[in-house]
């Protein structure tokens, strides 16, 4: 059984006042915090096992290679990929985007090919492929949105053609935590001999996700989004994609010989990891893993189901709120974006932080999609394994001391 009250207890950070309230954190989207389990791991590695990977015979340099890269089969479990081989650590979902621009777009696309997006992507799965709309001449076309904030998935056979080498879709939004049927999507590129890059940054913290089922050639995502450290993320690959490219960044730990004026690389997922790897940050990564396989995805994503359906109604009855995106829980992660008429989106986020309470506001790295949306900005509340009914009735109590009807 989930026990939020027991779950609590692990992030010391909650303990925390502001302002002299209790903090209320509903910014789980921008990312999460860390349970205790995750801190000592992480602090556990330095005391104990410091060393650089793959390079030395001592003891330490062993049990630092072996830590690292049991992180990477951790990993791969978590998200039902073949093995580590398709596991590359980055420093985050952005990381691992312009990877695949850099190592297969740069090399691979040609002046009138086709690349397709969402207008709701975050910014780091739009801006590196304006890069290669200019530099390579490619051609961006983009999936729009219906009125319910779903994508509009009529005229996908118009907008995937054979000329389309790459789709690069979000799996959920970030702004309105619109939950993409990219499996369907995926079918249609490939059909066409495409490829599929999924951004993953907010569906692998919230919800099962199992990359053989969705037969995605990439995936991005980030552990700070799913309690683990800052600077480290993923880049999964199909194991025979990730061998057909070149790497991206080159130097030390990713090479097989080195001559003055030849070099050879290693295999997947060294050939793309060069340089000192951030050893704690995986070794935090795996025990966040763990601690979200102990409660369970599944309970993860009932318990945000929860939370968000009883606020989305309540926020749905109140006068001057408007809420953006879908309305039904089953199609969305804990993601509300609304505004309060009357006030600037930062002043309602101003007025929640005097209250302990930390929300998002802004375009959120989404500006195509706030500006679709026909606003300038949003108020952001996103929530996460921690956070509890009594915490959303306090925020609902604030929003309706805002609209006046509290």
């Amino acid at each position: 059984m989930f026990d939020v009250n027991r779950v609590r207890r692990d992030f010391p950070i909650l303990e925390r006042e502001i302002n002299g309230r209790q903090l209320i954190y509903f910014d789980n989207t921008a990312t999460t915090h860390k349970p205790i389990q995750v801190i000592d791991a992480v602090s556990g590695f330095y005391r104990m096992h410091n060393a650089n990977v793959h390079r030395g015979l001592h003891l330490l340099s062993q049990e630092a290679s072996e830590l690292y890269e049991e992180a990477h089969d951790t990993v791969a479990s978590f998200i039902s990929a073949q093995d580590r081989e398709e596991i590359v650590f980055v420093k985050n979902a952005t990381e691992a985007i312009n990877a695949v621009a850099f190592s297969w777009g740069l090399r691979s696309l040609e002046s009138g090919d086709e690349i397709v997006c969402t207008v709701m992507e975050h910014h780091s799965n739009l801006l590196p492929w304006q890069f290669l709309e200019e530099f390579k001449g490619i051609r961006l076309k983009f999936i729009d949105l219906r009125p319910d904030g779903t994508l509009n998935l009529d005229g996908l056979n118009e907008v995937i053609t054979r000329k389309t080498r790459l789709v690069a879709v979000t799996h959920v939004s970030n702004v309105i935590g619109t939950i993409n049927d990219v499996k369907a999507i995926g079918e249609i590129v490939h059909d066409r001999g495409g490829l599929i890059l999924v951004d993953a940054a907010q569906s692998v913290p919230h919800m099962p996700v199992n990359v053989k089922d969705l037969d995605c050639d990439f995936m991005a995502f980030s552990a700070h989004k799913m309690l683990g450290p800052t600077g480290i993320g993923v880049l999964y690959g199909k194991k025979d994609v990730l061998n057909s490219l070149s790497p991206y960044q080159f130097g030390g730990g990713m090479i097989h010989e080195v001559s003055l004026h030849k070099s050879t690389y290693s295999v997947p997922p060294w050939r793309f990891e060069a340089g000192t790897p951030n050893v704690a940050g995986a070794v935090g990564f795996a025990a966040a893993i763990r601690y979200l396989d102990e409660i369970g995805m599944k309970n993860v994503r009932e318990h945000e189901e929860k939370l968000t359906s009883y606020c989305l109604k309540e926020m749905l009855e109140m006068e001057g709120v408007s809420v953006y995106g879908p309305r039904d829980p089953e199609r969305i992660v804990g993601v509300i974006s609304f505004n309060v008429e009357g006030f600037n989106h930062h002043d309602v986020a101003s007025i929640l932080d005097e209250n302990g309470i930390a929300v998002r506001s802004g375009h959120h790295c989404a500006q195509p999609l706030v500006k679709r949306l026909g606003v300038r900005g949003t108020v952001r509340a996103s929530f996460y394994i921690y956070n509890t009914i009594d915490e959303i009735k306090r925020f609902l109590d604030v929003l309706r001391s805002i609209t006046g009807s509290g």
